[in-house]
């Protein structure tokens, strides 16, 4: 769980620490906008950008339901959060599985990408795609 939030508190942390270096140099202005561009980064960079993720056993399960793809993802992920910011509204017509948190969805990643655990990949009817386009997914979507 904390690993998925390691990032973001870094840089919540180093912003903190700059805008503590601009106020001991009399730049209060400085300050403010240095700790909202580094919130602003780790609000990017956690989860929260991100719908709710399910099991992988869960997404399967729905995926076989309603045809829905699959999308394994990790927070810090700069490509994962490319395809969500890309796909806008459209996101939350996905399954999405965290597999930071999820040790199968983990593991359904290093089977579909021989070994690693590259992110995102999208399973389209059983069929894994590694870092898709975000307009191929769009297409997908039923």
């Amino acid at each position: 769980m904390l690993r998925r939030w390691m990032l973001p508190i870094l840089f919540v942390a180093v912003g903190i620490a700059a805008a503590v270096r601009q106020v001991t140099k009399g730049l209060p202005v400085a300050a403010v906008t240095l700790l909202l561009l580094f919130l602003l980064a780790a609000v990017l960079l956690s989860p929260l950008v991100f719908p709710r993720s399910v099991s992988a056993a869960e997404a399967l399960r729905r995926s076989e339901a309603d045809g829905r793809p699959i999308v394994y993802w990790r927070p810090g992920c700069r490509y994962c959060l490319r395809l969500r910011m890309r796909l806008g509204r459209h996101a939350y017509r996905l399954h999405w599985v965290d597999i930071w948190s999820d040790p199968d969805g983990a593991a359904a990643v290093r089977a579909a990408t021989g070994g690693d655990e590259t992110v995102p990949t999208v399973v389209v009817a059983g069929k894994p795609h590694v870092n898709p386009a975000p307009q191929w997914v769009r297409a997908q979507l039923p």
